[in-house]
């Protein structure tokens, strides 16, 4: 596994852009503002495009790369279509599949999905209110990490789609942890099926 995954607190930035189909964001290092990934949605069908300015753009399947900025890969997380409930894959950067997750029905008191290993078993949950941008990834009542929003200008906010995150990982999440990737894998994906 990447050094990258062992650092506890990322910043997730979304491209800004006012007709853009395909998802790109760049993760940087919060203290440097050092770019330390590259999130990239490059293999996008001509149908895909056309609904991501839809509608039904969060039921359209997505692929993202997350990269080195030297080009190094180190996770993909895949989504087919879908109509009522998410199941999200994460690839390591050998095309493994890490494990995967799946979005529980929609509740009035907020969104949440089960995180699953590469065996299909659940290891973790992922909880947030729909009305907000604080999420909690759960281990029964311990937790391993949470994002929130971070605002960058009332402006910026107001007049593009952009949106960005911070994810903190929990100290009890040993280095090397499969469970980095999955939270790294996860956060990815709250814009694009939750948020959209």
């Amino acid at each position: 596994m990447h050094e990258v995954f062992n650092r506890n607190v990322f910043l997730v930035k979304e491209h800004v852009g006012l007709f853009k189909a395909a998802n790109n964001f760049d993760i940087h290092d919060p203290e440097t503002g050092r770019i330390i990934v590259e999130c990239r949605e490059e293999k996008l069908g001509i149908l895909t495009k056309i609904f991501r300015f839809t509608d039904y753009k969060r039921y359209t399947p997505f692929d993202i790369e997350l990269r080195t900025p030297d080009g190094i890969r180190l996770l993909r997380v895949k989504r087919g279509v879908t109509f009522i409930r998410s199941t999200v894959h994460v690839h390591d950067d050998k095309d493994q599949v890490v494990g995967s997750f799946k979005q529980k029905l929609f509740t009035l008191f907020g969104n949440s999905f089960e995180v699953l290993d590469a065996a299909g078993q659940p290891v973790f949950a992922l909880k947030g209110k729909w009305t907000g941008w604080n999420f909690r990834f759960l281990a029964g009542d311990i937790e391993l990490a949470h994002v929130t929003k971070k605002w960058a200008g009332i402006g910026k906010e107001l007049f593009t789609s952009a949106d960005n995150y911070v994810i903190e990982i929990s100290q009890a999440v040993p280095p090397d942890s499969p469970a980095r990737q999955l939270i790294l894998g996860t956060v990815m994906c709250i814009d694009m099926v939750l948020k959209e």
